[in-house]
């Protein structure tokens, strides 16, 4: 593990969602064993640090995004010594860990929880939730017009202890997630603690679920969002997201951490815009990096990207802190499938058997090579979803039955959400589950022609996406990519981008038609390069190359 103290200034770190990884026991879910089991893998594929999705004490009624007990494993996961386990060999292997940390609003099972809903109106129980008194004379209606990320009415009103309709609370998400209310000392100092107790264990840093969401604006106000707004934020004017107190919570966590040392993290998913603003939550006293969702919602076009690149760098390098690169996550559609798609569905609709979407799977794998390529040469940090490295699709069919997202439920079935992107990965071809565990178990169902991508079939397969993600993780540690400066470089064809950092030259040919290399030894490339009537070196559509010299 390298000691640098800025490691997560150029880290590739790569995403395990526990559920959907390896199962150790044949359950049909992913656990703490199996991830150590193939955390090798991960080394091998050559990045720095794994980041878990939740694994804490939970109902599940949100894949663990629902936390009861913040520090104790679930039993479905393993246990706290296996997460000890797990640390001491991702360590053992170079790889650092950074865990998820859900501080908007805890499951409704959470021991606060019970408590506030057994306690009277004005309790201090209750006062470490957003419970209001209902609008209209017999307060039967909600505290304002706010609606969930998951659909429906962010509020629900709840059955006082005498038995009487009495106060809502908030739930920006489902209903059996509470929001927390930040302006109480009670939850700040908790969640300082939470903080402590998995530091104290030897994480690496933490991943922070709805980071622009803890602080709502005073008076809870009534809103109603622009019709294009994500469901996740966006809108400056939204009262519930990115309010300017979130600062001082985050300038409290970095003190926090800093006390373990300058090597430990703090990364936000925030859903913030523009990049500018998404910037101030990344000075040097609060957060060390946050997602850049304006890149992952690019859409597969050359004067849009080179856009969002150039703000990108200029954004966050104004504080002095790195851009980040995402394409996939557990919470948006496979890029292998996004990219395919013109435009793509609207964020946390999903894509379903009723879909009006219909992705051509060889453009989408193509796109999805040449994306990767491009966003993998980029000054600063990237971050990779498990699968994406096997070139997996998101899984479009899965019957209404398995289906365990709550948006697809409070939706009516309307938008079928991410489970799509969360099926278990397929290890070993023609095995149970295709390799995921001893078993047939799969807690989503995995399809037939995944055994395809499996990583056994990929590993030794030249060309194969597995070995194209080994080699450019390669060459960008020995070229020093993500510590270069970016340069522009003009390019004839509107549908070409090109750039160098340090030695390497980067095209990028989002068009169809084949264009001109540029000088230099190829290092890698996403696609076969072909050879013109002139004897030159083309780059076909829809391909990315990289050359020295």
């Amino acid at each position: 593990m390298s000691p640098s103290h800025d490691w997560w200034r150029t880290a590739v770190i790569y995403q395990v969602y526990p559920r959907s990884f390896s199962d150790s026991t044949g359950d049909g879910v992913g656990d703490l064993d199996g991830i150590t089991a193939r955390l090798e893998a991960i080394a091998e594929l050559g990045a720095d640090a794994v980041w878990l999705s939740p694994f804490y004490v939970s109902p599940q009624r949100d894949a663990g995004y629902d936390v009861a007990d913040y520090t104790d494993v679930d039993p479905l996961f393993g246990d706290l010594a296996g997460f000890d386990r797990l640390l001491a060999r991702a360590h053992e292997l170079g790889l650092r860990v950074v865990v998820d940390i859900v501080p908007n609003h805890s499951s409704s099972e959470h021991p606060w929880f019970q408590a506030a809903l057994k306690a009277a109106p004005g309790s201090p129980e209750r006062a470490r939730y957003l419970f209001r008194d209902g609008r209209g004379a017999s307060g039967d209606v909600p505290p304002n017009n706010w609606q969930s990320v998951f659909g429906g009415p962010a509020w629900t009103r709840v059955t006082e202890a005498d038995g009487r309709p009495g106060q809502w609370y908030l739930h920006l998400f489902d209903t059996s997630q509470p929001d927390f209310d930040w302006t109480n000392g009670d939850v700040q100092t908790f969640f300082l603690g939470v903080l402590r107790f998995w530091l104290d264990r030897g994480i690496d840093g933490f991943r922070i679920d709805v980071a622009h969401g803890l602080v709502k604006a005073a008076g809870l106000p009534d809103y109603t969002p622009p019709a294009d707004e994500a469901s996740m934020g966006g809108d400056d004017t939204a009262p519930m997201w990115g309010q300017p107190g979130v600062h001082e919570i985050f300038r409290d966590w970095r003190r926090q951490v800093a006390e373990y040392g300058p090597d430990r993290v703090l990364i936000g998913e925030a859903w913030v815009r523009p990049l500018d603003k998404l910037a101030e939550w990344v000075r040097p006293d609060e957060l060390h990096q946050t997602f850049n969702f304006s890149y992952l919602e690019t859409p597969w076009e050359a004067a849009a990207l080179r856009d969002v690149v150039t703000q990108s760098l200029a954004a966050f390098g104004s504080v002095g802190a790195p851009s980040t690169w995402v394409l996939s996550n557990h919470d948006v559609i496979r890029h292998r499938t996004r990219l395919a798609l013109t435009p793509p569905p609207p964020q946390g609709e999903g894509l379903g058997p009723r879909s009006p979407w219909h992705p051509d799977g060889v453009v989408g794998l193509r796109r999805a090579r040449a994306a990767t390529l491009f966003m993998l040469a980029l000054p600063g940090s990237a971050y990779l979803y498990q699968g994406e490295e096997l070139g997996l699709p998101e899984v479009i069919d899965l019957p209404d039955t398995a289906r365990e997202d709550p948006t697809f439920a409070r939706t009516g079935g309307a938008n079928y959400g991410r489970d799509g992107a969360r099926v278990p990965l397929p290890w070993i071809a023609g095995a149970p589950s295709q390799g995921f565990g001893p078993g047939e178990a799969s807690w989503l169902p995995q399809p037939s022609t995944w055994a395809a991508y499996a990583r056994d079939v990929q590993d030794g397969e030249p060309g194969s996406t597995l070995r194209l993600y080994r080699d450019a993780l390669g060459l960008r540690r020995e070229h020093e990519l993500a510590r270069q400066t970016l340069q522009w470089i003009a390019c004839d064809d509107p549908e070409t981008l090109a750039f160098r950092v340090g030695r390497v030259t980067v095209l990028a040919n989002l068009g169809t038609r084949p264009v001109a290399a540029p000088d230099g030894v190829v290092l890698l490339a996403s696609e076969a390069l072909v050879e013109g009537t002139d004897g030159a070196i083309r780059v076909p559509g829809d391909t990315t190359v990289w050359l020295h010299g």
